[in-house]
């Protein structure tokens, strides 16, 4: 897969917690992405944060929290990204979705994989 030049960058902020069908809702939104033929994704989990509902979720030894901050990131052309926002509607039930765009400097995977 060949990406360069403008592109656009997603983001999605859930809660370790959320689930779809039965899976982490982190690792459903991968696999639709790799089902979908997105350039790829990272899921990043944070060690402290809050959302809409403003608790404050943190990894603190004491106060362990079962639902720590993930987001997800996901960059690709605008037209791939823009398909995979009404999958995203449906999958993120609660959470945060931002479009940004970016320049793409270098995609690319060692040569035989």
């Amino acid at each position: 897969m060949k990406l360069s030049g403008e592109a656009k960058l997603l983001r999605i902020f859930i809660g370790e917690s959320d689930r779809w069908k039965g899976r982490p809702l982190y690792e459903a939104i991968v696999l639709e992405a790799k089902a979908r033929g997105l350039a790829g994704a990272t899921v990043f989990k944070g060690f402290m944060g809050f959302g809409a509902h403003s608790r404050i979720h943190t990894a603190k030894i004491l106060q362990l929290s079962e639902d720590l901050p993930v987001m997800i990131e996901i960059v690709d052309s605008a037209e791939k990204i823009e398909a995979f926002l009404p999958v995203l509607d449906e999958m993120v039930q609660e959470g945060l979705l931002t479009l940004e765009k970016v320049e793409v400097i270098r995609y690319q995977a060692r040569k035989g994989e």
